[in-house]
């Protein structure tokens, strides 16, 4: 099949960037009126203390930046991300990149500014001017960081540092989207499929076992071609992070990432302590798919096949969005509203195009959120939906119901919210199932999910860890060294019954989200905690369902291990990932009669 340009694009399937700047020269005209901003804020540097009412004020000055900011971002992001190869957003974008490095340097005596104010200077000025409260809890959250925060002319060199820091991610980002070709696949009777990220796991699912072996041996011997450049890459991304931790007084970079999230350390060891205590049920698992299979061998590109290639569901974008807004019902008819509105007004931009940035994500929320897909019309491509959405809702919710300050909420408990459509999205299908075939189907899928974000990003976040670790001791992140450590931590997830193809060592080089510092196990917690909310939105009625629309509006106006125990679940503690391994064995066991 061949891939269209974006020029070749449907404009229905595309998203309106339109909402944000009609033209690239507005959005150029408003990028050089920005650029005051960075006058504006050397106007108020030694005034914050003076007074209430200053204070007041400069706190709405730094909201119409910050706002002004998200907007310039968002366009220029999603022009970009529509065809990294254009060079006319590679442009844009580099000029926002540049005018936010230099507001990020003009604006870096506020946090020792603010810091340096006292307690009972700050309990005074709320009293004079109560509307300072709307941004007490950005104050907290601020002072917490207080012994992390140096002198103002430190803080300068460290904002301007940070262009020069995301460098690696972003070489590593344009080459393996704009710069990188595969060769085609080849299926069992020599027939060519293209072969691009965005195509490889609808390959891997192919009931074709030969196309899915010359889909994986074709990604990851190109990928095999350059390890060294992503190595490096990767390598020098680690180090930036070890300086930029070091630097502000962090033990390690861990420390430092999940402190800005409010998220101990002690969530992501237990994590995987927990995990690792679930591992036989993987083994299980595979046992079973092999058995299944028929196969004398289970390999690393046989475990995306579908067990229940009879049952092959061909699932149109519409038909998808129709499918999820009935899912998503029980969460109330202002829910699904909302959803409809996405779908009809072109928040979502839908398939698949020559440069377009990989997989799937939600961003920004003014003045709508944006989603972009490469959609596939298949049900991994309606679970996709249904997650995004997810995302694009706790977003709209919470800009809605909390003022700026307290709008945006942290990646901990966002996937919380996408995590959970997709299983009351599972509850709907199996309730609706009572063909075997396609039940067998369905339960499948769902162990799937297990799989690929309990057990897979749990996998990713330990090997983050290792190498955080391994490069805090002053090791060199090498292609050799870490493939090596790749290969271990696969085996060790998927067990004796899979064959440990050389091939599949080379995967941490394809993977973004390690330039994104300790993100990625926030998959495996919001899984194991939405897993626990769909069961009470399913059998707890509208009490539950009440508690988990107040978590979607709640933004970040309390931590995040708060605002998730007041919805129900408590992730300091192991039960939600033990009730998420007992669902997995009883899943197992179902798939198991069923196929019986």
């Amino acid at each position: 099949m061949e891939i269209k340009t974006r020029a070749e694009a449907e404009k229905k399937y595309t998203w309106a960037t339109e909402d944000l700047f009609s033209t690239d020269e507005d959005f150029l005209a408003s990028l050089e009126d920005a650029k005051r901003y960075t006058e504006g804020f050397s106007s108020y540097r030694g005034t914050l203390a003076d007074s209430a009412a200053r204070l007041l004020e400069y706190c709405r000055f730094a909201e119409e930046v910050g706002l002004a900011v998200e907007r310039l971002g968002n366009y220029c992001m999603r022009k970009h991300d529509e065809d990294t190869s254009n060079p006319v957003y590679q442009a844009l974008r580099g000029k926002f990149i540049s005018l936010y490095t230099e507001i990020s340097e003009a604006s870096s005596w506020q946090d020792p500014e603010l810091t340096s104010i006292s307690e009972d200077t700050f309990k005074a000025f709320y009293a004079a001017e109560p509307e300072l409260l709307t941004y007490k809890r950005s104050f907290d959250r601020l002072l917490a960081k207080k012994p992390h925060i140096l002198p103002v002319p430190e803080e300068k060199l460290l904002a301007g540092a940070a262009e020069l820091a995301e460098a690696s991610g972003q070489i590593a980002e344009v080459f393996r989207n704009a710069d990188l070709s595969f060769p085609d696949a080849a299926d069992s009777e020599g027939a060519a499929h293209t072969l691009t990220q965005g195509t490889y796991i609808s390959l891997m699912e192919s009931p074709d076992r030969e196309l899915r072996r010359s889909a994986f041996t074709n990604l990851y011997g190109t990928f095999g071609s350059y390890k060294n450049t992503l190595a490096s890459c990767l390598d020098n991304n680690m180090r930036a992070l070890r300086y930029f931790a070091r630097s502000r007084g962090y033990k390690n970079a861990m420390e430092k990432s999940l402190s800005q999230n409010e998220v101990p350390v002690s969530v992501y060891t237990s994590l995987i302590d927990a995990v690792h205590q679930g591992l036989p049920l993987v083994y299980r698992y595979m046992a079973l798919r092999r058995k299944i299979s028929g196969l004398s061998e289970l390999h690393m590109y046989d475990i995306y096949a579908p067990l229940v290639p009879e049952a092959d569901i061909k699932i149109s974008y519409e038909e998808a969005a129709r499918t999820v807004c009935e899912a998503l019902s029980v969460l109330g008819e202002d829910y699904v509203s909302v959803l409809r509105e996405g779908f009809e007004n072109r928040w979502i931009d839908v398939y698949e195009n020559k440069g377009k940035r990989s997989g799937a994500y939600s961003s920004a929320g003014r003045p709508h959120p944006y989603v972009l897909l490469n959609h596939k019309d298949t049900l991994n491509g309606m679970y996709t939906l249904a997650h995004e959405m997810g995302h694009a809702l706790h977003t709209y919710f919470s800009i809605k119901n909390q003022p700026v300050a307290d709008s945006d909420y942290v990646i901990f408990v966002a996937e919380v919210a996408s995590t959970c459509n997709e299983a009351l999205l599972t509850s709907y299908l199996l309730e609706r199932t009572d063909d075997k075939i396609k039940r067998a189907y369905i339960v499948n899928h769902f162990l799937e999910q297990f799989r690929t974000t309990l057990f897979r990003q749990t996998m990713f976040a330990e090997f983050e860890m290792k190498i955080s670790e391994l490069s805090e001791s002053g090791e060199t992140l090498s292609a050799e060294t870490l493939s090596k450590l790749y290969a271990e931590l696969n085996a060790l997830y998927y067990g004796p019954d899979v064959v440990q193809d050389p091939e599949i060592a080379l995967e941490w080089s394809r993977i973004p989200h390690f330039f994104y510092d300790f993100y990625v196990f926030q998959y495996a917690t919001g899984f194991a905690a939405a897993t626990a909310l769909s069961r009470r939105i399913l059998q707890g009625g509208q009490e539950a369902v009440s508690a988990y629309r107040s978590f979607l509006s709640a933004g970040s106006s309390a931590d995040p291990i708060t605002i998730l125990k007041n919805a129900g679940v408590d992730m300091t503690k192991p039960e939600p990932v033990a009730e998420a391994l007992k669902l997995f064995s009883s899943l197992i066991d179902e798939l198991e009669a069923l196929l019986s």
